[in-house]
């Protein structure tokens, strides 16, 4: 039986961990190298990294940072933020990173898709996708939530697949950093067109909506979060012997 993921996200900005409400309002965490290490050593099964302002700030991702980071932790590791080519891809998995997740830079090029995932496998591929509804339907959200680009989402995840997308990963903008669970309307749409792992991302406030969204969604892979574990809220150790006994599959 494959194990469920969980997957604490590091989203850095000037080489800090920050978090906010909704996509909004970031304050300061910690030092990434720190958080990735203590996530290493202590049951995540994946680490994300993203540098979310590369996108809207017209840059590439901060190399040095990222370096440090990759050298603390023993999990795969993936990294996202200013990926607009397969150059971007290169240099990323250079710096250690094991999986490149690409957002804006796959809206402004959708070639970019297939492009990497014929250089570099599919696996290496995660199509990571910011979904906010509007007017009653899902649409994606480019540079960091910023920019409404109109795309409806579910389509655009279908496409990504048949591209070459190895992994989804499901940013709810709605629920983020609200902590009233997972989007599972919005989960559930995705699921029934992707037929590769699906990560549910956005909402997570306890153990519990970790167990309602397994539960109710079998078909996601993992669930990822940020301030409930930042902040000790959730230690994953724990989260993971409440999933073994509600018999959800796990690795302890």
């Amino acid at each position: 039986m494959i194990t469920k993921r969980i997957i604490p996200c590091l989203d850095v900005r000037d080489a800090r961990v920050v978090k906010g409400v909704n996509f909004e309002g970031l304050g300061d965490v910690a030092s990434p190298v720190e958080l990735a290490r203590y996530y290493s050593a202590n049951g995540a099964d994946e680490l994300v990294f993203y540098d979310i302002t590369a996108s809207s700030d017209g840059r590439k991702i901060f190399t040095d940072i990222l370096k440090e980071t990759a050298k603390t932790v023993f999990i795969p590791l993936c990294v996202g933020g200013g990926i607009y080519s397969t150059e971007d891809f290169e240099r990323v998995l250079g710096c250690g990173a094991d999986k490149v997740s690409v957002n804006s830079g796959a809206i402004h090029n959708p070639q970019l898709i297939e492009d990497a995932a014929k250089l570099y496998g599919s696996q290496c591929v995660v199509l990571s996708v910011d979904i906010k509804r509007v007017d009653n339907t899902f649409r994606v959200f480019a540079k960091g939530g910023r920019e409404n680009t109109g795309i409806e989402a579910i389509e655009w995840i279908r496409q990504g697949v048949e591209r070459g997308a190895g992994e989804i990963v499901v940013n709810s903008i709605d629920t983020d950093g609200v902590k009233q669970g997972f989007d599972l309307e919005m989960l559930q749409a995705v699921c029934e067109v992707a037929d590769v792992p699906v990560i549910a991302s956005g909402g997570a406030g306890c153990k519990e909506d970790f167990i309602k969204l397994f539960k109710t969604l079998p078909k996601v892979d993992a669930g990822l979060a940020a301030s409930i574990f930042h902040f000790g809220e959730v230690e994953i150790n724990d989260l993971k012997q409440m999933m073994r006994d509600n018999d959800i599959a796990v690795r302890i």
